[in-house]
């Protein structure tokens, strides 16, 4: 399968950022506008149903308006809109595809590979869609969710289930649900991934950690006067059973050490997770994204050698690195893995499904009978 020379063998572009917000709506087709490279990385990476004009190389010195045409003219008449995505070649030619489309109902976001990462792309495109708060607003916002992440559908779920356990509803999912909700985002938010955060509305907080969730709950009961009191007892009561299967594996076993891989927010969810109910030491802090970002293979290996951790938080190509140790999943890529549940990191199901993850992945390395 071609890779898409634009990519990060870690993190992806900006491209495929685009692409991802895009698919996780409904009611929009979305177009990938260059080579076949461009369009076979980000659907292995998203696989949802995602089109691409495949560009051929004589179409990248004469133009490919004639290839984009007849792709758009092929699936505009279904009813949904159509959203475009240009990749490297058609933004270094400088063909201007919107003059191209003008005369048709196309959203275009110019997100080429080399326009920075994944987040970048995700942004352009979220502000393509111009999502607004609605004049009659009601409801809250779910932000956030991102069709790469391998939590995206059960962050949205318990998002929503915590939601409507204090009594609201929500107005809009970024980036779920139909795309014309968009336009009717409720005054407040919640965030699941604050690193993709949509800036719509309020933010009331976000739900990484059980922590921020009982926080951001306690915020939504001043500023929209939900009954969050079965959410604050659920949260209180999670925590208490997550510190006594903690405490009962230490009783037993020393604190891991952990070396942690994975985009910001996820990262500084985990560590402080880890350390607030595990006593773990974290010996490796390698985000994906911000300042100090680690997207290299040859680093991450390097890192991994000289840590020599019980336990690595991370994708596929650390478990790939290091097998031997075991390893949790926790960003992207995680391929090899059958994943069919609905698993969130958010809220509250999302830390007891993490603890959960990192007791059995401890306990695998201890002999049997341990």
């Amino acid at each position: 399968m071609p890779e898409h020379p634009c990519a990060n063998p870690i993190w992806p572009c900006a491209m495929c950022g685009a692409v991802s917000c895009l698919s996780g709506f409904s009611g929009i087709d979305v177009v990938i506008h260059g080579s076949s490279g461009c369009y076979f990385y980000p659907a292995s990476l998203i696989q949802r149903p995602v089109h691409a004009t495949m560009i051929l190389e004589e179409e990248v010195i004469f133009g490919s308006e004639e290839r984009l045409r007849q792709v758009v003219d092929e699936i505009r008449g279904r009813g949904k809109r159509v959203a475009v995505v240009l990749t490297c070649v058609p933004s270094v030619t400088g063909e201007d595809i919107a003059a191209i489309l003008e005369d048709e109902d196309v959203i275009v976001i110019d997100s080429p590979g080399f326009a920075g990462g994944m987040e970048e792309g995700y942004r352009r495109a979220m502000a393509a869609l111009g999502p607004a708060v609605g004049e009659d607003a009601a409801g809250i916002t779910v932000d956030g969710l991102n069709p790469i992440d391998p939590f995206y559908r059960g962050n949205l779920l318990e998002a929503e289930r915590l939601i409507r356990m204090a009594g609201g509803t929500v107005a809009a999912a970024l980036a779920a649900g139909p795309v014309e909700r968009v336009k009717v985002c409720g005054r407040f938010s919640v965030g699941t991934n604050p690193g993709l955060s949509a800036g719509v509305g309020r933010s009331a907080g976000d739900l990484l950690g059980l922590d921020a969730t009982r926080a951001t709950f306690s915020r939504l009961s001043d500023l929209c006067r939900l009954d969050v009191g079965p959410v604050l007892l659920e949260t209180d009561e999670a925590a208490e059973q997550i510190d006594r299967a903690c405490d009962k594996y230490l009783s037993r076993f020393d604190p891991p050490a952990v070396a942690v891989f994975a985009e910001a927010s996820y990262a500084a969810f985990a560590a402080a997770s880890l350390r607030r109910f595990l006593d773990a030491e974290i010996v490796v802090s390698a985000p994906r994204t911000g300042k100090g970002a680690v997207t290299s293979l040859e680093e991450i290996g390097a890192l991994i050698a000289e840590a020599g951790p019980d336990l690595i938080l991370g994708s596929s190509y650390e478990q790939a690195l290091a097998p031997e140790i075991p390893s949790v999943g926790l960003t992207f890529p995680q391929r090899g893995r059958v994943r069919l549940r609905a698993r969130p990191i958010a809220g509250i199901e999302g830390s007891l499904a993490f603890i959960e993850d990192v007791l059995m992945a401890c306990r695998s390395r201890r002999p049997s009978g341990a």
